[in-house]
């Protein structure tokens, strides 16, 4: 099969062009194991922690029913963690992003 190389340059700019909220995000395999989607979780821990979602993700975590979406909010230049559960939709943290013990 031919490709012209209009069309290569094309690919390889969505490939590295589109902004990074089109990437696959953390634990997106850990999906079909939950009840709630990733843009409903947004949804209740904005309303718990409004702000700036910085980063998310899906993980396998003590607590609730062990399946949890974590994201960290930006808040008035503070960094807060908001855990939102997989299966419930239950905000299980909603706390001051700091170090974490080894």
């Amino acid at each position: 099969m031919k490709y012209s190389k209009r069309l290569i340059c094309a690919a390889a700019f969505l490939a590295v062009g589109l902004p990074s909220a089109a990437l696959a995000w953390s634990g997106e395999n850990l999906a079909p194991r939950a009840k709630i989607t990733m843009d409903q979780a947004t949804a209740i821990a904005l309303k718990a922690r409004p702000g700036t979602v910085t980063d998310r993700e899906l993980e396998r975590e003590g607590g609730g029913s062990g399946l949890r979406f974590s994201f960290d909010i930006k808040s008035n230049a503070v960094v807060y963690e908001v855990g939102v559960d997989a299966k419930t939709g239950k905000v299980l943290e909603n706390s001051k992003e700091g170090p974490h013990p080894d």
